[in-house]
């Protein structure tokens, strides 16, 4: 049987253990960290995820879906606090969908588990790569605890190990003309876990992604299964008034939060004794290319890591899972055009699923408190509505389709020049939902 080595157990590394398994091949997964599933994973140990129609694609291809639905949360719009505590409710997309808030680590532990059972993989923790042959597809490791050395062999090593990939830093970048650039934005983030009412309902609607929109920095806040809410405060990490180096004790975390979401405040007023609960962390974008060379290929943030404001970040490695596996139906074991096609057609997809997290950011932390912006998402939903063969909103471009990620953006720029032209009328809030206006639309198009 040919043997297969996943670098990371984390979600696509779990997932792919499964697709390779049903290929008929050997999985042994290793992973750094110790098995999460052995320690107590709180409900906010890190940035809730967001589970969409890719996603689930990948999932139910390989039929382990079904076991991430009974631990997924439908939220069907987004609602907008303002400072006075007022809310806007805006739909994602039509009647009956929604995206899914799941705890990264209550789903990781999930993934293991079904990597062993499904994948037939056998997991090794605490095992840091120190180097790869890639032409031989030689891995050498390090176990964390002992100091112990030792290698292993495979046909084919995949790098699911996050965008600080290990892998990739000790084989794939010291290739002559390997293109690799990783940027931090200017903005952080901080968790803060909002914990159940005490007879354990919620605090919040469930069923909704909560947004506090302020212009450069927001709050939001999704549910998870024990009635808590995981909050995640993005903002600038200096250089700014409202900047995460301006909140250096418990008074001014006190004062920020009373002053900039009254209403959160009201539901959490020890918000300053857990601030400290979960650290301040960074975010990146890394792209490289070529994401394959002799017999390793990247996956996931490995490949192409990106900063979560579109909730894409784990569905793009997900479908990366399928359509690896339908390259695989294509071209057989011819791995070297399964991976040749693989990094042609997923690259420019990768960056435009980084270029959109980017834009995205600007509407949730900005736009979407803007009553003209809530108006113009009326009149496209409206316009889709009638006109479906000729307008899909951009979010469901991505969000509800399989459609290409550089598919979606470059539409996403042609409505939105549209889009521009129609909100630029100064009577467009009185006629909004006129002939008048569709028509001006249907001739744009």
């Amino acid at each position: 049987m040919e043997k297969v080595v996943i670098v990371g157990a984390g979600l696509v590394g779990s997932l792919w253990a499964v697709y390779m398994s049903k290929a008929g091949y050997d999985v042994t997964i290793y992973e750094r960290r110790p098995d999460i599933r052995r320690a107590d994973i709180s409900a906010g140990k890190s940035i809730n995820l967001a589970l969409s129609t890719r996603g689930w694609k990948a999932l139910d291809t390989v039929g382990v879906g079904d076991e991430i639905r009974e631990m997924a949360i439908p939220m069907t719009g987004r609602i907008m606090h303002d400072k006075d505590g007022n809310l806007t409710y805006q739909p994602y997309g039509k009647e009956g969908q929604a995206i899914y808030s799941i705890s990264r680590g209550g789903v990781n532990a999930k993934m293991m588990d079904i990597a062993e059972k499904h994948g037939n993989a056998t997991i090794h923790y605490d095992m840091q790569c120190t180097n790869v042959n890639i032409d031989e597809g030689i891995i050498h490791l390090k176990n964390t605890n002992t100091g112990e050395t030792l290698t292993d062999k495979a046909d084919l090593i995949f790098a699911c190990d996050g965008a600080f990939s290990a892998v990739r830093y000790n084989a794939l970048q010291k290739l002559d003309r390997f293109n690799f650039s990783q940027n931090f934005i200017e903005d952080g983030y901080r968790e803060i876990l909002l914990p159940a009412n005490e007879d354990g309902s919620y605090k919040l609607d469930k069923n909704a992604l909560h947004i506090w929109p302020r212009g450069r920095f927001m709050l939001i806040a999704l549910a998870n299964e024990d009635g808590s809410f995981t909050g995640t405060l993005f903002m600038p990490h200096e250089n700014d008034e409202n900047a995460f180096d301006q909140l250096k004790d418990k008074a001014a975390v006190d004062h920020f939060f009373k002053s900039m979401f009254p209403d959160f405040y009201d539901l959490m007023p020890n918000i300053a004794d857990a601030w400290e609960d979960h650290p301040l962390s960074s975010l990146a974008i890394v792209r490289c290319y070529p994401w394959t060379a002799g017999k390793i290929a990247l996956m996931g943030d490995a490949a192409h890591a990106t900063v979560p404001f579109y909730g894409q970040g784990m569905n793009s490695g997900f479908e990366d899972c399928s359509i690896m596996w339908e390259l695989m139906q294509k071209h057989g074991k011819d791995w070297d055009k399964i991976f040749s096609e693989y990094q042609i057609s997923r690259k420019p997809n990768g960056d435009a699923v980084q270029d959109l997290s980017i834009h995205n950011y600007h509407v949730m932390a900005d736009f979407v408190g803007d009553p003209m912006f809530l108006l113009q998402k009326k009149i496209e939903a409206r316009f889709s509505e009638k006109h479906p063969e000729k307008w899909m909103p951009l979010y469901s471009q991505v969000t509800f389709s399989n459609i290409p990620y550089s598919e979606a953006l470059a539409v996403g720029k042609r409505q939105d020049a549209i889009m521009k032209q129609v909100m630029d009328r100064p009577d467009i809030e009185a006629v909004w939902d006129s002939q008048e206006v569709e028509e001006a639309i249907l001739k744009a198009i």
